[in-house]
């Protein structure tokens, strides 16, 4: 008798401007293994990561990936930093990122906040897994599909002052240092996030639920 063994391969996905590893826990969680690149030291990041610029990277090693993710930096496209950062500059990374991942044969996926210039393939929102935030978040997807899950009704306000006035709600705000936003163990348990450290770092990424 001969016996066939059959060894199955992880899929590897690569997860650029990474953070500290929003993104890539959920990928993680699904199953894959997760190479992060960020151009600012990620100490916390918690899988494989490589510190450097995200789009070099993919240029020289992107073919190694059987899956890309992209979150280009968000501050150009955020109704919060057109508001309160007027006049400073913010780099729109989004088209080059774009651009870079044509020339792969692989499942892309970019991600950014609302009010960016990405196809809304897929849009998700904290309330659709039963988070403590809101934060809605585009995806743009190519070379395969994702159904889009129905937009479940907020059960109330975002819990934080407005114009000195508090309001109560079920969510936390996840961004800024004022405003009654509550502590970082706030902000862990309302984003399913366990291993960041800085308030930042957490402002800066996405619930794992949403890419696992």
């Amino acid at each position: 008798q001969v016996r066939k063994v059959y060894c199955e391969r992880v899929m590897r996905i690569l997860d650029l401007f990474c953070g500290a590893g929003g993104a890539g826990m959920g990928y993680h969680r699904a199953g894959f293994d997760v190479v992060g690149v960020d151009i600012s030291p990620q100490p916390n990041y918690p899988f494989e990561f490589y510190r450097g610029d995200a789009l070099e990277y993919l240029a020289s090693y992107g073919d190694r990936f059987d899956a890309i993710h992209a979150s280009p930096p968000c501050q150009s496209s955020s109704a919060l930093t057109k508001g309160t950062n007027k006049g400073r500059h913010y780099p729109d990374l989004i088209p080059a990122t774009r651009e870079a991942l044509t020339r792969f044969d692989v499942p892309t996926v970019i991600e950014n906040v609302q009010g960016s210039d990405l196809r809304r393939d897929v849009t998700l929102c904290g309330e659709m897994f039963g988070l403590g935030v809101i934060r809605h978040r585009y995806f743009e997807i190519s070379r395969f599909d994702v159904p889009q899950p129905k937009h479940v009704k907020h059960r109330g306000r975002v819990a934080g002052y407005r114009h000195g006035q508090w309001f109560d709600g079920p969510y936390v705000a996840v961004y800024g240092d004022g405003g009654g936003k509550g502590s970082i163990d706030d902000w862990r348990r309302a984003m399913g996030i366990d291993w960041m450290e800085k308030k930042k770092e957490l402002a800066e990424a996405i619930p794992p639920a949403y890419t696992a």
